[in-house]
């Protein structure tokens, strides 16, 4: 078997969006859960300390790999396979919208007032307004990109099995 380097960026694609939506999923039934029972300072502090945890090339490559990736290959597929090539385009788009977009209009922005915030001059009182707006709206913006990652990872497998079953 002939490894192209059409094939090794379809691999790509699909090796990077599985572990973004792994990430998410994983957060999702891990940290989500753990931090709903932890006090709203702790809450707080804990998700300034992880928003900047996250900030590293591990995560980079992930996150901005899997659209990378995703995009590299539609445009591989456009003369190849029309099915692959709109599965792969299709998986792009929901990754950019739902996953990437979603991270970068709603999560980030989020993420950047909870930085703004003194912790230690806040009164509990407004620890707990906080934490009610921010964990309500985070949580639900990542469902959602957690969903549409999800998405994304299960049209770009479909589209390894429909390239290797044309092969």
């Amino acid at each position: 078997m002939e490894l192209s380097i059409k094939s090794l960026i379809l691999f790509g694609a699909v090796l990077l969006t599985g572990l973004s939506a792994g990430l998410f999923y994983a957060w999702s039934v891990s940290v989500i859960p753990g931090t709903q029972k932890i006090p709203d300072a702790t809450y707080l502090e804990t998700m300034q300390s992880i928003n900047k945890a996250i900030l590293n090339p591990a995560f980079y490559i992930i996150f901005f790999g899997s659209l990378a990736c995703l995009s590299i290959s539609s445009i591989y597929e456009f003369h190849s396979n029309k099915l692959v090539f709109w599965l792969i385009l299709a998986a792009s788009m929901v990754y950019l919208l739902g996953t990437f977009g979603v991270t970068a209009l709603g999560n980030v922005p989020l993420n950047n007032q909870l930085e703004l915030l003194n912790l230690a001059e806040l009164s509990k009182e407004k620890l707990a307004v906080f934490r009610a707006f921010y964990e309500s709206k985070w949580n639900r913006l990542h469902l959602i990109r957690t969903i549409f990652a999800v998405m994304s990872f299960i049209l770009s497998l479909l589209a390894v099995f429909v390239e290797t079953k044309r092969s």
